[in-house]
């Protein structure tokens, strides 16, 4: 078992040192003297506090597109998830905080599902008694996750009451626990006739960029609705907004969106069949709480010279 310096900046969180002593690291009073980083604040603040030293970046967001697209981690720093640091030839790690809120997230998909499916947001707008506005019910309904990673599976966990049949979409298609069928991504054609209600719950790359187009939105029953609680980019938004305009679905709870934020004239906002959360799925009163057992745990996984938890691929993009 090694000792571990951690810094956690920019601001030293108390919650987060704590968990930083949880996992038995010792919290620094600086960058220069860690071994680790756990980063609260901006790509940009955080590359003159890398040095050769620094072996493993804990980053706070499950998604890490932003950290990516600016090469951070794999740009010409020289620094990868696993690859040589600059002019140090020391391995440094980078983890996101992949899972950490999956239970919040699939909290909120869930009322998400619920709210589109027995048609909510049109009977709150209606303000009137009408009966026309009846909607469907989850159970024996066809949900298909597309991309059944932690949000996905814990979101298996909380359908499992309703009696939903699952088709759980994973990148290689290995079995996840809870899915009556999981498909690999190359069968997606596959799904969306099939399919009541497909949840969106992938990462933000260049494979699953628009992986909701107009040719996806004509294959769903006329029934169904998209609910993405992933990223906005997984969704080609001008052609969600025809699709809804047309009829073609029956409706779209997005908790992100492209663009992000929504700006207040976008065509979304007067669209009936469509309910939009601002980025909200994960409460800030939650991140916090759960940020901090997630580093409290990969910190003792790293004293103990164990696999840490959500370690960046940047080939994958996550």
């Amino acid at each position: 078992m090694t000792s571990l310096r951690v810094f956690v900046g920019p601001d030293a969180e108390p919650e987060i040192v704590d968990a930083v002593r949880a996992g038995g690291g010792t919290p620094a009073d600086g960058a220069g003297a860690a071994d680790a980083i756990v980063w609260l604040g901006a790509p940009d603040a955080l590359v003159p506090l890398l040095h050769d030293g620094v072996r493993w970046v804990q980053l706070p967001n499950a998604g890490v597109e932003r950290w990516l697209e600016g090469g951070l981690i794999g740009g010409a720093s020289g620094d990868a998830a696993g690859g040589a640091v600059a002019g140090g030839g020391a391995e440094r790690v980078w983890t996101s905080a992949a899972g950490a809120y999956a239970d919040t997230v699939a909290e909120h998909t869930l009322a998400l599902v619920l709210a589109g499916l027995r048609r909510l947001p049109e009977c709150a707008r209606a303000q009137a008694w009408d009966r026309s506005l009846e909607g469907r019910s989850l159970r024996g309904a066809t949900v298909a996750i597309v991309g059944a990673g932690a949000i996905g599976r814990a979101l298996i966990g909380l359908l499992a009451p309703f009696g939903a049949r699952v088709i759980a979409v994973t990148l290689r298609g290995a079995p996840v626990p809870g899915a009556a069928e999981t498909l690999p991504a190359a069968r997606l054609a596959e799904v969306w006739p099939r399919a009541d209600v497909v949840v969106l719950a992938a990462p933000a790359t260049d494979a699953t960029r628009h992986v909701v187009d107009t040719a996806v939105l004509r294959a769903l029953p006329s029934h169904a609705w998209i609910v993405n609680v992933g990223r906005g980019a997984l969704v080609d938004t001008d052609a969600l907004v025809q699709a809804l305009a047309a009829g073609e679905i029956a409706g779209a709870a997005l908790d992100v969106t492209e663009p992000e934020p929504l700006p207040s004239d976008h065509p979304l906002w007067r669209e009936p069949r469509a309910l939009i959360t601002p980025h909200v799925a994960n409460p800030d009163a939650a991140i916090h709480t759960a940020l901090a057992a997630f580093v409290a745990d990969n910190v003792a996984r790293r004293r103990e010279g164990r696999e840490l938890r959500g370690v960046i691929d940047v080939a994958r993009g996550y």
